[in-house]
């Protein structure tokens, strides 16, 4: 699959594979294991795979101490903020939900972290720039999903790949993966060693996207996993009882 259409490369050169945004168990709409998260990804070719499970880091911790050779986990998290959500990776703590999107960034920036917007403009998940109000965070993030696999339709993708060409952000590929099944299916490649902050920073000038589409039975397991995660006292996160007032306050 990762060796079509790459055409040479210098022998010099390392070439990573990498998909920035998929979940696991430690999610509250995903069943997947995280060891078999690491297999699949493995198995189809990924040099790299950023778990970021909603709002806590875990999960992605233990699997990072697990990862099977040749394969780097990178540490993360999809960040509910008041304004949208956030992807934040490199981190050792988790972010507190609910607050707002800049002070988020700036939590991630004090643990060394990178950050980027997930699938911006999405009419059904908290997507961050679907108030234009917001699109002066661009200077403070590092990427912008154009190619979300999750997207239903084209004009959302498309939407974000013209917001990263106008900010001159990179633009990744994803799988936002909630079952095995979709581990892969979108990834991006680069060229260089993406295992830190600051190689990640230097390979996404870098990046080609390679695109490819979630299954709908892949899609239609998400609702099943968030009525399991329920059962099983596994929900979503929610704001400290400071942040939920301080955002009530706001409204």
């Amino acid at each position: 699959m990762l060796s079509e259409g790459g055409g040479s490369v210098s022998p010099r050169t390392t070439r990573a594979f990498v998909d920035l945004h998929c979940h696991t168990r430690g999610s509250f709409d995903s069943l997947s294991d995280p060891v078999a998260a690491m297999r699949a990804a493995r198995s189809r070719g990924l040099t790299h795979l950023a778990i970021t499970d909603h709002d806590r880091i875990d999960v992605a911790l233990r699997a990072r101490d697990r990862a099977p050779s040749g394969l780097t986990v990178i540490v993360g998290s999809e960040v509910r903020t008041r304004d949208g959500d956030l992807v934040c990776l490199f981190l050792e703590r988790p972010i507190p939900v609910g607050l707002p999107a800049a002070e988020a960034i700036a939590v991630a920036r004090e643990q060394g972290g990178l950050v980027g917007i997930p699938h911006p403009f999405d009419r059904f998940r908290g997507s961050l720039l679907k108030d234009p109000r917001l699109e002066d965070l661009a200077g403070r993030v590092d990427w912008v999903e154009t190619w979300n696999a999750r997207l239903v339709g084209r004009a959302g993708n498309e939407r974000a790949a013209e917001f990263a060409r106008a900010h001159q952000l990179p633009g990744v590929a994803v799988s936002d993966a909630h079952t095995t099944l979709e581990i892969g299916v979108a990834y991006s490649v680069l060229e260089g060693d993406p295992s830190t902050p600051a190689g990640l920073l230097e390979a996404l000038a870098t990046v080609a996207i390679v695109p490819g589409r979630a299954s709908y039975v892949a899609r239609a397991i998400t609702p099943v996993a968030k009525l399991i995660q329920r059962a099983r006292g596994q929900g979503r996160v929610k704001p400290a009882p400071t942040e939920a007032a301080r955002a009530g306050m706001d409204r």
